[in-house]
């Protein structure tokens, strides 16, 4: 018998292709980003940004750089993109080009 594609029993039941995956593109694309910034670009509340953000650093997936009161949040290109199908793939593969383009032009990050 055939494996699912997805099955219930993944970690928090979340996946790149999600609300999760969005954030983690934002903040490749936004280098040193803050949870205000997140939140005003994706339109979402700080509350669920700091949620996804949580689950995101408890995976390896995020650097978190401290001044003062802020947290400033950049991609981990190292760690493994979560996802059944894309399995042993880092976020380098997946958002590497996406980090080097907005490093070279800061004019292509998202608002």
């Amino acid at each position: 018998m055939r494996q699912p594609l997805l099955s219930s029993d993944t970690d928090n039941g979340w996946h790149h292709v999600s609300s999760h995956g969005t954030v983690l593109f934002c903040i490749a694309a936004n280098q040193d980003c803050t949870i205000s910034d997140l939140s005003e670009t994706l339109f979402l509340t700080r509350r669920t940004v700091w949620g996804i953000v949580g689950d995101l650093r408890r995976a390896g997936m995020l650097h978190i750089r401290k001044n003062g009161r802020r947290h400033h949040y950049s991609v981990d290109l190292d760690a493994q993109f979560r996802h059944p199908v894309l399995e042993g793939i880092t976020l380098r593969q997946v958002l590497g080009e996406l980090v080097r383009m907005t490093r070279r032009d800061p004019r292509r990050s998202l608002p």
